[in-house]
């Protein structure tokens, strides 16, 4: 039971409005007006035309947060404030960002403390952003993985392209239209598209989480674009992550980055392979690509047609002088042995027998080398002539045709190009049975890789 000694006095008493006007118009004053303050975004959220968010400061490590506010920008000012912070620094004014704004504080009796911002200070926030990058940087550095990704080589052709893009997402249809439709050479290219979300706080985790999908089955594709669709350039931020950064610096495969406009940079940009500034350029990258290597094969094939037709010109024309050379050899080898013959027996007359035997028989002796000289000579020449008829006949048009090829002659000369044949000429296709008379109706010519 409370004795009248302690019974509070009716003068003494205020009530709760009261109280909350008191500490109201504590916090009004001229210290707590128009300050400028550093924080971090949080729950930053659009509403009626107003923002409202939080402001909070972190430990060093950030990571424990020190202290917290509820912060409102009105929409008089969050129209101008929006668009300002989005142009100089390319960055929605989001989650996640440090800022410098200027607030004034205030007290409601129902809503308690709130902090009006009526300006931000865009330089503070690129200041952050680029401070953030350069230590991104000078970890992956430290850690040896900076250049692992930009060292990497294309491999020769680039055909099967793993693509990290949001699905649905026009940034993904530019690259694949530019990639298939807008391709003169119909090079066929492999496409297989890992659904990620690309902007957002969850953009990091979920891009991480492809490149790690794709690194499992790396054997299957040449490279990795990282696109992003829409064509914004706001909403960078979740690409200025470390693990991100890394993730991309340790992938196995070639990385071409496209996710933003020609003016937009972000850390993923100094450790991929390549950086591109839209998905169709991306894509115009890779065509180029390429082509280059289909360049390089054409002229591979060139270079063996040449040396080929080479090789047949001087095979025909050792085989015509070996011809000649054979047709002529014996008959002029036995012609010099019988002069020489006629002579031995013409001075043989005024030899004794004595001496006439002996030379009888080293006479024999020679005859008997010669023709085995000749024979040989015969053989050689034979078994040569042989070679080179079978190198021939498997050179020649008909072992061409044997082999299932076919040849197109207009008016008894081969036809080498489709584009040198006028609709209405009649050609002559040989066959290995048999030979086809049909005339042009259209001509055309494709190339494919």
């Amino acid at each position: 039971m409370i004795g009248s000694n302690e019974i509070t006095s009716r003068h003494d008493r205020i009530t709760l409005l009261q109280l909350q006007q008191r500490v109201q118009s504590l916090v009004a004053v001229p210290e707590t007006q128009n300050v400028w303050v550093t924080a971090e975004l949080s729950d930053v959220a659009e509403r009626g035309g107003h923002c409202y968010l939080e402001l909070i400061q972190k430990d060093h490590d950030g990571i424990t947060a020190l202290a917290k506010a509820r912060a409102m920008i009105w929409a008089n000012n969050w129209r101008y404030i929006s668009a300002d912070f989005q142009n100089q620094t390319g960055q929605r004014f989001a989650t996640g960002l440090k800022v410098m704004v200027r607030v004034s504080a205030s007290y409601h009796p129902l809503y308690g403390m709130s902090l009006v911002i009526s300006a931000v200070d865009p330089r503070y926030t690129m200041g952050d952003l680029l401070q953030r990058r350069r230590e991104i940087l000078a970890r992956l550095k430290a850690m040896g993985v900076l250049e692992m990704n930009r060292s990497l080589d294309f491999p020769s052709p680039t055909l099967r392209i793993a693509v990290v893009s949001a699905p649905g997402a026009a940034g993904f249809g530019d690259f694949v239209n530019q990639l298939y439709r807008s391709n003169d050479l119909r090079i066929r290219f492999t496409v297989r598209l890992f659904e990620s979300v690309m902007q957002g706080e969850k953009a990091p985790r979920s891009i991480i989480d492809s490149l790690g999908r794709i690194a499992i089955q790396a054997d299957q594709w040449d490279c990795v674009v990282i696109i992003r669709g829409g064509g914004s350039t706001s909403d960078l931020s979740a690409f200025e992550d470390f693990c991100l950064a890394e993730a991309v610096a340790n992938c196995p495969l070639p990385v071409i980055v496209g996710i933003g406009h020609e003016r937009d940079v972000t850390v993923l940009d100094y450790v991929a392979r390549e950086r591109v500034k839209t998905p169709t350029a991306a894509a115009e990258l890779l065509t180029a690509m390429a082509a280059g290597h289909l360049e390089h094969l054409r002229d591979i094939a060139n270079g063996v047609l040449r040396i080929t037709a080479d090789c047949i010109g001087g095979a025909e024309r050792q085989l015509a002088l070996a011809g000649s050379m054979l047709s002529l050899a014996p008959e002029s080898a036995v012609s010099r042995a019988q002069q020489r013959l006629t002579g031995a027996l013409l001075s043989l007359g005024g030899i004794s027998s004595r001496v006439l035997t002996p030379q009888h028989m080293r006479i024999n002796s020679l005859l008997h080398g010669m023709h085995s000289a000749v024979g040989m000579l015969l053989q050689r020449r034979t078994s040569r002539l042989a070679s080179m008829a079978e190198l021939l006949a498997a050179l020649s048009p008909e072992a061409t045709l044997r082999r299932g090829y076919s040849i197109t002659r207009v008016a008894g000369r081969c036809v080498t190009d489709a584009s040198s044949l006028a609709p209405g000429t009649e050609i002559e296709t040989l066959l290995k049975n048999g030979t086809i008379i049909s005339s042009i109706s259209s001509t055309s010519q494709t190339e494919k890789s």
